[in-house]
């Protein structure tokens, strides 16, 4: 049996910082001496409760969440929240939607079941290959809420600004990009994101709303997408993915370790600019992502033909850097650098990609 951890460069579920997982196996059987594993914790315990409010109490101090903001932690994944969004937050039954992606395009989709969505602006006609400008932005006057995805796992792009909405608050999937650089919460109305890509592991979607976004629900909503009702039973109208938000504890008692927010954001630029340079710096590899759009968390590229991106995401995962294959609805490579990626493993690749290069080009 291999024993020797890999460079795992997966969109998600992602790596997860070494020392996380060391202090979850130290943990594993018994959890600060309560004689049992977090995972068989009675969620209305006292010992849990305080696990539950350290975690809300981190991810506010982090992020600098202000008091008329909630925190949820909800099931379902961010793909719940295409759903929970417009049924909590239609009022006037109308919502603008920026479609830069797969996953808003998805949200989009789904939102249109619940009230007249119109498309602000879309890169789909050039494969999403760059985030639509302000100035491309078609706004509606009337809109309840101005919805975008902050990073697109699958073509590599990301916001660089935030949209002028006008005051119309706007609502953010920042599941692949949350707590990867510093931002203003008060620029959102809303912010919700998976946990697997960088704040945990899988089964946790975190939800953080300003409070006077609440208490709109449809009637004919089901009660776990309730985001008021949710806010009164602090996220525990029925049992939460407990250990999920334990992960997440340990993940945000690591990102604080480090520094915060601005520390792992000056690493994440350090690192994608290592593999972007490698990119512009080759006549061999190519990204057809716009520049001033890249990603810094999720960064795709290919080679001359399909035949050797197959056998670069071959050759790589047999040196320990797996995951590397790109999405099915693009092709080539992606190397997914969330904030748990070390340096160390992006210059490997980086590495392994000059060596490539000089052994395959024509």
């Amino acid at each position: 049996m291999n024993e020797k951890r890999i460079y795992n460069f997966s969109a998600g579920p992602s790596q997860l910082p070494e020392a996380v997982l060391k202090k979850a196996q130290k943990q594993m059987l018994n959890y600060e001496g309560s004689g049992m594993s977090v995972m068989e914790m009675s969620h209305r315990s006292a010992i849990y409760d305080a696990i539950l409010k350290e975690t809300q109490d981190r991810l506010r101090r982090l992020m600098r969440i202000p008091e008329n903001y909630k925190i949820l932690f909800l099931q379902g994944g961010a793909t719940m929240q295409f759903s929970a969004i417009p049924l909590n937050l239609l009022q006037k039954g109308k919502a603008d939607y920026i479609i830069s992606g797969y996953f808003a395009k998805k949200a989009y989709q789904e939102a249109k079941k619940y009230g007249e969505i119109h498309i602000a602006a879309s890169s789909e006609g050039n494969d999403f290959s760059y985030i639509p400008k302000q100035e491309e932005l078609l706004l509606s006057d009337d809109a309840d809420y101005v919805y975008l995805c902050t990073n697109n796992t699958i073509y590599g792009t990301e916001y660089n600004y935030v949209p002028n909405t006008n005051g119309i608050a706007i609502v953010a999937d920042m599941s692949s990009d949350i707590l990867s650089r510093e931002i203003d919460v008060t620029d959102y109305g809303l912010i919700f994101a998976g946990a697997q890509k960088n704040m945990g592991c899988a089964g946790l979607t975190v939800v953080i709303v300003r409070e006077d976004l609440l208490g709109h629900v449809r009637k004919e909503a089901p009660v776990l997408l309730d985001y008021a009702l949710q806010v009164e039973k602090d996220s525990m109208y029925n049992t939460p993915p407990t250990y999920a938000i334990y992960i997440l504890d340990l993940v945000l008692e690591w990102l604080e370790n480090l520094g915060g927010i601005a520390e792992i954001q000056k690493r994440n630029e350090a690192k994608a600019k290592l593999l972007y340079d490698c990119l512009d710096q080759s006549d061999f590899y190519s990204t057809s992502v716009c520049k001033k759009d890249r990603s810094n968390m999720n960064v795709t590229f290919r080679s001359p033909n399909a035949e050797l991106d197959a056998l670069f995401v071959k050759e790589s995962s047999e040196l320990g850097m797996c995951n590397l294959k790109g999405h099915r609805a693009v092709g080539g490579m992606r190397a997914s650098i969330y904030n748990a990626m070390p340096r160390e493993g992006v210059e490997e690749l980086v590495a392994f990609m000059k060596d490539f290069e000089k052994r395959y080009k024509g």
